[in-house]
């Protein structure tokens, strides 16, 4: 009995200690710390941190305790330390079945604020209300705006596109009752950052044909994934192996959110379920010949798309659905968008969709503020206030967020 009761005391503990030393061997085999990038010593111990949980919440989703990212989410929102601000005011409510959560300065004011309707990144798969708790905060309180954070449901109960209707059924409401919370009709912008940058584009799109709702005053998109379709981009080429958002954690997201089979994924990156026609419709749009020269630094242009194989469009073609890749809308929608301000980091596999919307927006006259961050990597907004571990180019995103909004 000794025995056995030894044995199980050293077993958890040896276990959990075999899994870190698997994760760090993996990621130091993997993983691309970019010799650009400052402090590599902190990202490789987030990144560390980041696997060691991934790979935590496979093992439990396997034992059927829990799923992955419900267990991730959980992980990052308990260690994740929400601060409490003394001039922000924040209130948990619910649009119909939406949890939001409300962010009020408590400064009195003379005159309506403006709004910031905030959604989420994560993938579909991670992210949360608390998650995004102290980035809305200090939107609140230095743009001096009302700000609604958007809880929209997620992976692994729902699929896309959930999470879009959630954030547009829940932005409705919102403009319906603005003069409730004080916010100025003419002020509202809507911001995202990765997964809720696209919905806060598709939703600006949306609106702009509401003429019975106050309008969208501009669009703030922080790494925005705004296309899946060319999957052969530079920058998913340069970046694939660059935490956070590594190809691997990319495709993983997208197979889950589109409740795509993982081997379907090599079709996926050729973009072989993409068709004759639909490629040579939308080319000009997602072509790499739109991208900069001086992002193309190590690019080998590959046969994109290739071969056409008609099972794999028959069991993707959910991701050729035009209503919800907001790149491709129609010349006659991108004109009539508001102002944007695009956010891009240097290392993200997503920083060439800003590029080809930055692109598609100019093209139709629309006014466009670019912030690029040289050391920049996806997700590094969320750690602006995580002191030790953040990064410079953390705050300098969110300093860029923050003065574009005041301006407005």
């Amino acid at each position: 009995m000794n025995v056995l009761g030894l044995v199980l005391l050293v077993a958890p503990p040896t276990f959990l200690l075999g899994l870190l030393v698997w994760v760090v061997f993996k990621h130091f085999l993997t993983a691309e710390v970019p010799s650009t990038l400052k402090h590599p010593v902190k990202i490789r111990f987030l990144h560390c941190s980041v696997l060691y949980a991934i790979a935590l919440g496979n093992i439990l989703e396997k034992l059927r305790i829990c799923s992955m990212n419900l267990f991730v989410c959980f992980a990052h929102d308990v260690l994740a330390t929400k601060h409490k601000d003394p001039q922000v005011m924040v209130t948990n409510l619910r649009f119909g079945t939406i949890p939001v959560r409300l962010f009020q300065p408590k400064t009195a004011s003379c005159s309506p604020r403006k709004g910031i309707v905030f959604y989420h990144g994560g993938g579909g798969m991670f992210g949360s209300l608390d998650s995004y708790h102290n980035l809305c905060t200090c939107l609140a309180r230095e743009t001096d705006s009302v700000v609604l954070s958007v809880g929209y449901r997620k992976l692994p109960d729902y699929c896309y596109p959930v999470m879009y209707q959630d954030c547009l059924n829940a932005t409705l409401y919102f403009l319906k009752i603005l003069r409730e919370y004080g916010v100025d009709s003419s002020r509202v912008v809507a911001c995202g950052e990765s997964l809720g940058a696209g919905i806060a584009a598709k939703i600006t799109q949306v609106l702009i044909d509401r003429r019975d709702l106050p309008q969208i005053r501009a669009q703030v998109m922080i790494c925005p994934a705004l296309q899946i379709i060319n999957l052969q981009l530079p920058s998913f080429q340069q970046n694939k192996n660059t935490p956070f958002l590594t190809l691997d954690v990319f495709m993983t997201c997208l197979c889950k959110c589109g409740a795509i089979h993982p081997s379907w994924q090599d079709a996926l990156m050729t973009g072989s379920f993409v068709s004759p026609d639909f490629w040579k419709k939308y080319k000009k749009w997602l072509s790499s010949d739109n991208i900069p020269s001086k992002f193309k630094k190590h690019y080998q242009e590959p046969q994109f798309p290739g071969p056409f194989n008609e099972t794999a469009y028959l069991e993707t073609k959910q991701l050729l659905d035009v209503e919800h890749i907001p790149l491709l809308a129609a010349d006659e929608v991108i004109a009539q968008l508001p102002e944007a301000l695009l956010v891009s980091c240097e290392m993200d596999v997503l920083r060439d969709d800003t590029l080809l919307y930055k692109k598609r927006l100019e093209d139709q006259g629309v006014p466009v503020t670019w912030y690029h961050a040289e050391d920049g990597f996806h997700g590094c907004i969320l750690l602006f206030d995580k002191k030790p571990l953040s990064f410079p180019c953390s705050q300098n995103v969110m300093n860029a967020v923050v003065s574009y909004i005041k301006g407005i």
